[in-house]
């Protein structure tokens, strides 16, 4: 494993969340009760959205964020937490691959897919008398595809361009999970160029979508504002900065780990960044973006109630 190329490494050895042994049990508990939060939130999200009465766009990209959160989630977080109780935190070269094109695919494909939320919002709100028309099933379910077609392209392309760089260091990535900054962190080769293209990367991910976000929301708080009722307003305020926030957080986030991919003095920090996007964030989004929704509780209640009655 400790040989100077890659392809005769056949497993990583992930060092976890944190370092003090007495912690463990403790983040165990604690990280196991909000995947069991995230898993159930998600899953009564994905449920609830199936609904007759929530058959709109907006629902139905509901739905689909819900399943990427899950997948994000359980992707990241088991791994972690069978670190916090075995002595054996090793991955397969195999399985560190395929959890770093998974991160990535997810996070990528829920990014734009936050856009193509926002936009949704703002043809809702904006242009109301067209929205059925302009967000027909076609152009939903286009949305939908693009998001995940261009996570499938930045996943291939950063995971192609991290594994095949040579690793010829110490095993151990100082990390819970297979992630770009730690990996090439191990690499013994020159991977400067190779930083410009993740920054360029990060740049045209991450902020292309946020500026379409900012634009939408823009666009939507400019028609709040001509809005008559200050309940109305107050109300579609709430739900806006709400969304705002999450927006904002993965932002956030993805910038400051991705921006300096080979800063070795702040991975402590991009660990806690790394697990607003891959374990705090899909638990607060079915509350943010589903269940702050009347329409949402309405039905989840009438479900739960069929539920108990059986």
């Amino acid at each position: 494993p400790e040989a100077g190329n890659h392809t005769l490494l056949t497993e990583f050895v992930l060092s976890g969340l944190s370092s003090h042994p007495e912690l463990q049990h403790l983040l165990f508990f604690i990280f196991c009760f909000v995947y069991t939060m995230t898993v159930i939130g998600n899953l009564l999200i994905c449920m609830v959205t199936v609904h007759p009465t929530l058959h709109m766009p907006m629902y139905f990209f509901l739905r689909v964020l819900s399943f990427l959160d899950i997948s994000t989630a359980s992707i990241v977080v088991p791994k972690m937490l069978a670190s916090f109780i075995s002595e054996d935190t090793s991955i397969s070269y195999m399985g560190c691959v395929t959890q770093l094109y998974c991160v990535i695919f997810l996070a990528t494909s829920e990014w734009y897919l936050l856009a193509a939320m926002a936009y949704d919002r703002y043809v809702a709100i904006c242009n109301p008398l067209r929205y059925t028309v302009i967000m027909n099933t076609k152009v939903c379910l286009s949305l939908v595809l693009l998001s995940c077609c261009s996570g499938n392209v930045v996943s291939v392309v950063q995971t192609a361009w991290v594994f095949t760089l040579p690793f010829c260091g110490p095993r151990k990535i100082n990390y819970f999970f297979c992630d770009v900054p730690p990996l090439i962190l191990l690499s013994c080769s020159d991977t400067s160029l190779y930083e410009k293209q993740i920054i360029t990367a990060t740049v045209l991910v991450i902020f292309t979508p946020f500026f379409l976000i900012l634009v939408s929301y823009a666009c939507i708080i400019s028609s709040i504002l001509k809005i008559s009722s200050a309940e109305s307003r107050h109300k579609t305020f709430s739900t806006c900065s709400s969304n705002l926030t999450v927006v904002t957080l993965y932002c956030a986030s993805g910038t400051l780990i991705y921006l300096r991919p080979k800063s070795s003095n702040s991975q402590d920090i991009k660990k806690v960044l790394a697990l607003i996007y891959t374990t705090i964030i899909p638990t607060l989004n079915p509350l943010i973006y589903s269940l702050r929704n009347k329409e949402v509780r309405e039905v989840l209640i009438r479900v739960m109630a069929l539920l108990m009655k059986k």
